[in-house]
């Protein structure tokens, strides 16, 4: 913000702690907190919206008598490619059976078998360890901790609210004992009211999920524009391995059909990839890894992009019709009945599929305890870098990620002594007017998105990164030109949150010179001996 209008004593909302999103890692934190603690929720859109009720496959944990959390382990560091912190990686394993029986114990109904969790198995695991709810785990765990959030009387919503920017202390307000710059909580644009408004709380989460939304395909919803992401950089927290993007291989190829995932799970069940029938409906993932459809899915994701461009297809195909009808309707009901809506029958013909963006794997550096470098900021589930994911996600790592940082970072909270508020500046519109070219920032979201899908998608190469660089830095200009001069709204926020998610992974894909994990470069085709993190500092770069 340019303004510096005078302080205020009386912060318009003030909170014990503050979350921002209601997806998994949202929801997980307000109802792992005790009920003494006065909670504010801010989602962007509904409390339904978001990218964990997306989640098709389900969540990894160690249940079955021949698995390990050693295992576990293993399966992740493969998957990352050498770059999962050891510490990060075992944390999250151990506490992931705790996390299971937490969720059951909120009310969410898993998929059984003979009355023992159902559990499945996905590409990178070496034993079937995924519980899930039939193809519909976000949606069933999702749906569960609503209804509780809404029942809980220490916990308020507020819903159609965006995040602009986190409150920062000033260093001479603070009291003695507080060494550095500290986080008081956020101001949100309330859309229903057309104001921005101050959130106080000693104690402030961010849980607003990944950056899909840079790119033109995504599995995405339309709320995963980085929000969190790009508000921790700008409050001076570091970032860390923005440059893995995962592409889910397999999101449903259809005119109708908007980021329909096509699970992992399906590929665990025996499905099959195939050209087309044009081609001789051949399968081609054992020419490309021994694990075949099994393989890890940067594997996957970049045989299905090779194939595609070498024979100019617009998509290839996914069969699971060797399954009888009666096994695809108890394990995949939901891609059953929206391929069926879309003239698709699964049952006896494939899956018309293709890449996508689905998860970033980078995101706001954090500790175990899910800390940021900001004092009373933490970050929880996507938009977080614990060192769990490394250079690739595993399979359902993600929504178990999720509740055991949760976890973690409201132990630490309700360990702190309790802090006395600051004051906090008002958000001043005195000095802006009503944007009369709207349609600049619709051409500029669908020019960064499709720029990001060209230059810095699946397979990238120097040149490709030093353009994409360049066009960023343009729409950077002429964004923060419409953010100083014009009322806010949604579309102007989250282009300004995703035009700086772009810049983030551009810059950490020009500073790996290799090929790991997510991250593909024609030009450095080699992997290097040892795994580095990149770590990208705001105080390394002067900020305009």
């Amino acid at each position: 913000m340019s303004q510096t209008p005078p302080l205020t004593s009386a912060p318009t909302r003030a909170f014990d702690v503050l979350i921002v999103g209601s997806g998994l890692a949202g929801l997980s934190t307000a109802l792992l907190l005790p009920s003494h603690l006065r909670v504010a929720i801010l989602t962007k859109r509904t409390i339904e919206d978001g990218s964990s009720g997306w989640a098709q496959g389900g969540i990894a944990a160690v249940q079955a008598d021949d698995d390990s959390f050693q295992a576990h382990i293993d399966d992740t560091l493969v998957a990352g490619a050498g770059l999962c912190d050891p510490d990060a990686t075992r944390y999250t394993v151990e506490n992931a059976p705790a996390a299971i029986d937490w969720l059951r114990q909120m009310g969410t109904r898993f998929t059984l078998h003979e009355g023992e969790l159902h559990l499945t198995r996905e590409g990178g695991h070496s034993h079937r360890r995924i519980v899930h709810a039939a193809d519909a785990t976000g949606a069933a765990v999702q749906q569960t901790l609503i209804e509780r959030v809404r029942a809980a009387p220490n916990v308020q919503v507020f819903e159609t609210h965006n995040l602009v920017d986190l409150i920062l202390s000033d260093r001479h307000a603070l009291a003695p004992t507080w060494p550095s710059r500290r986080c008081l909580g956020a101001y949100a644009f309330d859309e229903s009211a057309d104001e921005v408004q101050a959130f106080v709380a000693p104690h402030t989460v961010l849980c607003t999920g990944g950056a899909g939304k840079v790119y033109l395909y995504t599995s995405n919803p339309d709320t995963a524009t980085g929000d969190g992401i790009a508000a921790a950089w700008r409050a001076g927290c570091r970032v860390a391995n923005m440059e893995f993007i995962q592409f889910h291989p397999t999101c449903l190829y259809h005119p109708k059909a908007k980021s329909f995932l096509i699970s992992e799970a399906v590929r665990g069940e025996g499905g099959r990839l195939l050209l087309p029938a044009a081609l001789g409906a051949r399968r081609f993932m054992p020419e490309h890894d021994p694990r075949a459809e099994l393989a890890p899915r940067d594997v996957v994701a970049r045989a299905i992009d090779f194939e595609m461009k070498k024979h100019g297809l617009d998509c290839v195909y996914l069969d699971i019709s060797h399954q009888s009808p009666a096994f695809l309707q108890e394990h995949f009901p939901t891609i059953l009945a929206r391929c069926a809506e879309l003239g698709i029958d699964i049952r006896r013909e494939p899956i018309p599929v293709v890449p996508a963006a689905h998860y970033t794997c980078g995101g706001v550096l954090t500790d175990l305890r899910a800390r940021t470098d900001l004092s009373g900021l933490y970050v929880v589930g996507e938009a977080s870098c614990t060192g769990l994911h490394g250079a690739n996600r595993l399979a359902s790592n993600s929504l178990l990620e999720c509740v055991v940082f949760a976890r973690a970072a409201v132990a630490d909270i309700v360990a702190q002594t309790p802090q006395a508020l600051a004051p906090v500046r008002p958000w001043d519109t005195s000095r802006v007017s009503d944007a009369d070219e709207q349609v600049v920032i619709a051409h500029n979201w669908d020019e960064l998105r499709r720029f990001m899908w060209d230059y810095v998608g699946i397979v990238r190469t120097d040149k490709r990164l030093e353009r994409a660089a360049h066009r960023i830095a343009l729409l950077r200009a002429e964004i923060q030109e419409f953010y100083r001069s014009f009322h806010l709204t949604r579309d102007l926020l989250e282009l300004r949150n995703l035009v700086e998610v772009a810049d983030l992974i551009v810059r950490s894909a020009q500073a790996r010179h290799e090929s790991r994990g997510l991250h593909h470069s024609l030009d450095h085709p080699h992997t290097l001996a040892q795994a580095q993190p990149t770590v990208l500092d705001p105080a390394s770069r002067p900020r305009t």
